[in-house]
């Protein structure tokens, strides 16, 4: 970072790095059908990597609304992951939220989080978390805010430079330890979505609890996700992006990455490490720490080459 006069500058590797810091951030870039980290580049493969044309952002788990221990601002971290995102020096083209945009799906929660999330100047991406859909009610509401050209329970696809974007919603119709579940309707929806592409298709998913059994025993998987796995298989490059567990884990199966990203609002234990999951308390100087952004990096019609998590204190 270099300082003038005018404040501090920025250069664009640093301002990649700090993407991570705001809860729940990773810099995607894909280059010869290999995701790759972009923390793990130098500066000229990182450099590359943003250049590639093609940049989108994630955040997750922001829980406007939650003022516990764990953080009793978390309203302000996300404004600040959010005025990080703004501030880039190339903006990515969109941002996707991955869930628990809310702690208690209260309107005036999101009211707040289209305020804030909105200031970046970005166009959103959103799919619920249970904190989101707690009952008919509130699945109503949310469908028709986020929902208006979605698909049954509010399941969606689009195209960005040659990628296809598939949004799931797997909060509802919780199973056994309140693992996810897609159900019928949303699996012969998308085995219909995936039907007309080429196998060359690169695939991003994107829903809130991970679509692979992180640690079924606290609910972080998905009961049925065996099936939609099975729709993507004869695809070259499937990522797969979830929230829900407040911590970054990666792993590659096959064709297959899957990344779970930060939260903006507090983390959660590693799995198994405590009773059960849920907030888990810091201390204060290191909350900014294991909050974070992230931001994949694409290459027009190929596979991810980085996916970049920032941490709130980078």
């Amino acid at each position: 970072m270099d300082d003038s006069a005018d404040g501090p500058k920025i250069n664009r590797r640093h301002a990649l790095e700090c993407m991570l810091w705001a809860g729940t951030g990773v810099l995607w870039t894909v280059a010869g059908g290999v995701p790759k980290s972009l923390s793990l580049l130098d500066d000229a493969e990182a450099a590359a990597a943003a250049a590639s044309g093609f940049t989108f952002m994630q955040i997750s788990d922001s829980h406007v609304g939650f003022d516990k221990p764990a953080n009793p601002h978390a309203i302000d971290t996300l404004k600040e992951a959010v005025a990080r995102i703004g501030a880039l020096p190339e903006k990515p083209q969109f941002l996707l939220h991955t869930g628990d945009i809310t702690h208690s799906a209260k309107p005036s929660e999101f009211d707040d989080a289209s305020q804030i999330i909105g200031s970046a100047g970005l166009n959103v991406h959103y799919i619920p978390g249970e904190h989101d859909i707690t009952d008919e009610a509130t699945e109503k509401a949310y469908l028709e805010r986020y929902g208006k050209n979605a698909k049954g329970g509010g399941w969606y696809s689009f195209d960005a430079n040659g990628v296809h974007f598939i949004g799931l919603n797997n909060v509802v119709n919780l199973k056994q330890f309140g693992l996810g579940f897609l159900g019928r309707e949303q699996l012969e929806w998308l085995e219909d979505d995936l039907r007309p592409l080429k196998s060359s298709t690169p695939i991003v998913v994107f829903a809130h609890i991970p679509l692979w059994s992180v640690y079924p025993a606290w609910g972080w998987g998905t009961d049925d996700a065996a099936v939609a796995l099975t729709y993507l298989k004869r695809f070259g490059s499937v990522t797969v992006l979830n929230g829900h567990i407040h911590q970054l884990m990666q792993k590659v199966e096959g064709n297959v990455t899957f990344h779970t990203a930060r939260s903006t609002a507090f983390p959660q234990p590693a799995p198994g490490t405590a009773p059960s999951p849920g907030p888990l308390r810091v201390p204060a100087d290191k909350l900014r720490s294991v909050l974070g952004v992230t931001s994949v990096a694409f290459k027009r019609n190929s596979s991810p080459l980085a996916i970049t998590d920032t941490s709130l204190a980078d």
